[in-house]
């Protein structure tokens, strides 16, 4: 049995496919651990997430930006965009089934998994998590987005989740407030300051930081107080490197022409697909 941690798969599902016969995925045995965005921007979303249902029960998956968009537009309270690419999706005949579902997936996913011999803890998010979150704050405010994302506020949420103030929680006044800076730290993060401020305009290389601002990756973590290794996507600048032994960069860019990557978490190893479509 092996565990592959997958980065943004964004409907590239012909390379999914090469990718998963070259690391021989077989669902009597592996797990995939995919971190967001399964969908939009590449030329196949609908074949990507009809096969990923297909083998839901091999695939823990957390929520994206994208995936979140994707609940938007379906459940109409925001108008779906020219660069969107599902358009598929929502005229099939399943689609019920797949809001339900990715509905379903947590905004996190920790597990332990035996690395060249030693046990070590995984943490996976779909943009990472921010400086001053502990693993509990991380448990606690993942687990109330997906009751808000289940429950009689999901439209809610989704409508208002668009956004990128407030940047830090001193500038929440409401609840909904709370709950968007939350989304944005777990699905959009970048840069942010040692205090946790975000600055979302920016999307360029780690050493492109706004001034006060770092990768989140780079501050004094407090969830790293416990022996744990940190995966996430969503950065594809980054082209999977963070500089640090235990966060790994997931999204290699495969939707803007580079490679879809998957990390064995047994032995870090590293398999990639270039582009093909």
């Amino acid at each position: 049995m092996a565990n592959y941690a997958i980065g943004d798969i964004q409907g590239c599902f012909d390379e999914l496919i090469i990718l998963l016969d070259k690391i021989k995925f077989e669902t009597n045995k592996d797990q995939l651990w995919i971190c967001g965005d399964l969908i939009n921007r590449g030329p196949k979303s609908l074949e990507s997430l009809e096969f990923l249902y297909s083998i839901r029960k091999n695939c823990y998956i957390t929520l994206g930006n994208h995936d979140l968009h994707f609940l938007a537009v379906a459940e109409e309270v925001i108008e779906i965009s020219d660069s969107d690419t599902f358009q598929e999706i929502l005229k099939n005949k399943n689609l019920d089934i797949y809001l339900n579902w990715i509905k379903e997936m947590p905004f996190h996913h920790i597990g332990k998994i035996k690395n060249n011999g030693k046990t070590r803890s995984y943490v996976m998010t779909h943009a990472g998590i921010p400086p001053h979150w502990t693993k509990e704050n991380l448990k606690k405010y993942s687990l109330e987005l997906n009751k808000t994302l289940q429950g009689p506020e999901s439209l809610n949420l989704l409508k208002n989740m668009y956004g990128n103030e407030p940047n830090h929680p001193s500038r929440c006044v409401t609840e909904m407030d709370r709950l968007r800076l939350h989304i944005n730290y777990l699905t959009r993060m970048r840069f942010c300051s040692r205090d946790g401020s975000l600055d979302l305009k920016n999307k360029g290389k780690a050493f492109d930081a706004p001034s006060g601002m770092k990768p989140w990756f780079d501050w004094n973590l407090k969830i790293l107080k416990d022996p744990v290794h940190l995966l996430f996507g969503h950065w594809a600048a980054l082209e999977g490197v963070t500089g640090k032994k235990n966060i790994t960069a997931l999204d290699t860019g495969c939707v803007w022409g580079n490679k879809l990557s998957a990390l064995r978490l047994e032995d870090n190893r590293i398999f990639s697909c270039n582009k093909i479509n």
